[in-house]
């Protein structure tokens, strides 16, 4: 079992920046693929970001790409996520996850933190 729970949200304006933290308890956190997802309202949850368990890997949507960076803390049992200059789009919920293997999906996902970009 994992617990996550994030931090770190709130409101910004646009061109501002915010930094997420997702802590981490349970089972090792430092041998997880770990991600961060969003869900605007009336919107479906979308892949914002992930990072390999060691931090040598990364992936973004093009929807952030060049403005949010993901990063890890294993020593902390910490995830971030870096976001810089905010656009009101970005405004949604965001969630942390851990992506295990087997079953090959993100199986453990925080309460998420909301984070509201206004122009």
């Amino acid at each position: 079992q994992v617990r996550l729970v994030e931090s770190g949200g709130g409101l910004a304006q646009v061109g501002g920046s915010l930094r997420l933290s997702c802590a981490a308890s349970g089972r090792s956190f430092s041998s997880y693929r770990m991600g961060w997802f969003r869900q605007a309202p009336g919107k479906e949850r979308e892949f914002v970001a992930s990072i390999s368990w060691s931090g040598g890997s990364t992936v973004y949507t093009d929807l952030v790409k060049g403005r949010f960076t993901i990063s890890r803390d294993n020593a902390k049992n910490t995830l971030y996520l870096q976001m810089n200059s905010l656009k009101p789009e970005d405004t949604a919920v965001y969630y942390c996850a851990a992506y295990l293997s087997p079953p090959g999906r993100y199986d453990y996902w925080g309460q998420g933190t909301q984070v509201t970009v206004s122009s």
